[in-house]
């Protein structure tokens, strides 16, 4: 994320700090009366040429022959150079283990002990965790400062914002911009309700050139009223339909099908009785008078139960296999274009494939028999068809707008909406396909799309290199505002769970410096922050600012073991 090998600015030296009565020097001090110094002069003679006392100077001699470390390793780790690096170090393992990951400042400590560090830094727990406590303001400080900074050359928006709480136990709410990555909030607050959500969003963007026009969420009824306050769109998250579906008929089926297998082998095992019998009552000696044909019937009557289970046991598992096809194409059947054709999908078409979705599943939960309490979740998610219809209407219509905005020609605008829109939307789905075969075909048909865009005599053509970048950045605009999923705040919730889970509370200022590591420190693939995407353009480096503000490190306190306690024998006997 950072180039460790950049040479990160050098550490300021701050001033002495007072502990009662007597000074503390920093680090950086002996260091630099070391190279001052003169061979061959006494210790009075050395301190009065350095301008300090002799007790001092003869400290600093005692303090650096005691480190129980190799004279070359001491003598780097007493340089400047050395003293870098040892803070690198030291605000890197703070960064990562106890920041990013789940870890805490034991974990710090240990990896200190190991690495043979802890002979040159304090340590201790105390120590560590006022430097912790350093770094996560810096945290903070540099998130307020970074945002105020790219904010003033950041170019108006529309934005869509994912909403979702999760629970420490006080409800955190977290909001965030599901394009760019970037978290807008990230708080703690007394409650989830419209008006709590209303504030906090208000303060979240206050000075930022940004308006939220769809909110997308699992349609709380708090989250519901909020964007209804804001104005905007309150897009349903198509996991929590999804979901609704397949608690709906999963269970049951998957029951239906144990039970098919159940009696299937309990046939099976009828059927072997029965034919065992037939053949011992075959292998008998001719008797006179009429034959029995009492095992004979037993073994047909036990065959045609073992086929008829065998079907019962095959309708199962095909309408389980039925069932999840049909969930899986409610998933493919909610987009704004055919991902077949990458025709542009209309409110009635999509109205008509989500109802034969439903209708299908229905009637194979009826052909199940299953119980009525399970059916009452896929009513549940058939009562969220008129939110996914609605955001495709808001899609079409804001798209609309947008360019019309563009005052383009009617032939160029038609080929923006029929042809670049889908294509750039086709190439963001294509990153979220499952299979290779998928990715293959929908990439060939974003590029058979934008082929007529290419040609020598295409509206294009004649457009300025200013303008394609206009009209493109439109389209983008376009393209990604169908969010029909809100899985990155949930993602981000199960990131919090997880920390909370190690350090057992998050306090206002470790919630704030893992955001601001989000939002301006992790990177994509591409090399980006969310902070970039969000504002236009990149902030600072985080970790070679942090550096530039963290004070000196702590020595190492001098060892005072504790005595062994005596055998209680012992002390009773003394």
């Amino acid at each position: 994320m950072i180039d460790s090998t950049a040479t990160p600015p050098a550490l300021p030296a701050p001033e002495e700090t007072k502990a009662g009565s007597a000074f503390r020097p920093s680090r950086r001090e002996p260091i630099r009366c070391e190279s001052r110094a003169r061979p061959g002069l006494s210790q009075r003679q050395q301190a009065k040429h350095l301008g300090i006392s002799r007790g001092r100077w003869r400290h600093w001699q005692q303090r650096r022959q005691a480190i129980a470390a190799p004279a070359a390793e001491v003598a780097f780790f007493e340089s400047p150079e050395g003293l870098t690096v040892l803070q690198r170090t030291l605000a890197a393992a703070h960064l990562v283990i106890t920041e990013l990951s789940a870890g805490g400042i034991r974990q710090v400590i240990t990896f200190l002990n190991l690495s043979g560090l802890s002979r040159h830094v304090g340590s201790s727990y105390g120590c560590q965790q006022a430097y912790n406590v350093r770094i996560e303001q810096a945290l903070v400080e540099y998130g307020r400062q970074q945002r105020e900074r790219l904010r003033v050359e950041m170019p108006a928006r529309e934005i869509t914002v994912g909403e979702d709480e999760t629970y420490h136990p006080q409800p955190c709410l977290v909001g965030l911009e599901p394009v760019s990555g970037f978290i807008l909030l990230e708080r703690y607050a007394q409650d989830r309700s419209a008006q709590t959500w209303d504030r906090v969003l208000h303060e979240a963007t206050e000075g930022l050139p940004v308006k939220v026009i769809q909110v997308t969420s699992d349609q709380a009824r708090g989250l519901l009223r909020h964007a209804a306050n804001q104005g905007a769109q309150a897009s349903p998250d198509l996991f929590h339909c999804q979901h609704d579906l397949v608690k709906a008929t999963g269970l049951a089926l998957r029951r239906a099908e144990q039970q098919a297998a159940s009696h299937l082998a309990e046939t099976e095992a009828a059927l072997a009785e029965a034919r065992q019998a037939a053949a011992e009552y075959r292998a008998q000696a001719p008797r006179r008078g009429r034959p029995n044909q009492r095992e004979v019937r037993r073994e047909q009557v036990a065959e045609v139960r073992h086929l008829a289970a065998q079907v019962e046991q095959e309708q199962a598992q095909q309408r389980r296999r039925q069932a999840q096809e049909i969930i899986r194409e409610v998933g493919t059947v909610y987009h704004p274009y055919d991902l077949t054709t990458g025709a542009a999908r209309t409110p009635d078409s999509l109205q008509a494939e989500l109802t034969s979705c439903t209708t299908r599943l229905e009637r194979l939960a009826r052909a199940a028999q299953v119980p009525e309490r399970p059916l009452q979740l896929l009513n549940k998610a058939k009562g969220l068809l008129p939110a996914l219809l609605l955001t495709l209407h808001f899609f079409i219509r804001t798209c609309r707008l947008k360019v019309a905005a563009l005052n383009l020609p009617s032939e160029l605008a038609l080929l923006l909406q029929q042809n670049l829109i889908p294509a750039i939307y086709l190439d963001r789905v294509v990153q979220r396909s499952p299979t290779a075969e998928d990715r293959r075909r929908l990439r060939q048909l974003a590029t058979e799309l934008l082929r007529p865009l290419g040609t020598a005599d295409s509206p294009f053509a004649a457009l300025s290199e200013a303008e394609r970048h206009r009209v493109e950045g439109v389209a983008r605009e376009c393209a990604d505002l169908f969010q029909r999923s809100s899985s990155a705040v949930e993602g981000r919730n199960g990131q919090l769970s997880l920390h909370h889970h190690g350090q057992h509370r998050l306090s206002d200022r470790k919630l704030a410096a893992k955001t601001t590591l989000h939002n301006y420190f992790i990177r994509r693939a591409d090399g980006t922050t969310a902070a970039q995407r969000f504002f236009g353009r990149p902030p600072e480096d985080l970790f070679p600012w942090i550096l530039s503000r963290l004070t000196p490190l702590p020595r190492p306190a001098k060892k005072r073991p504790k005595p062994p306690k005596p055998m209680y024998l012992q002390s009773v006997a003394a």
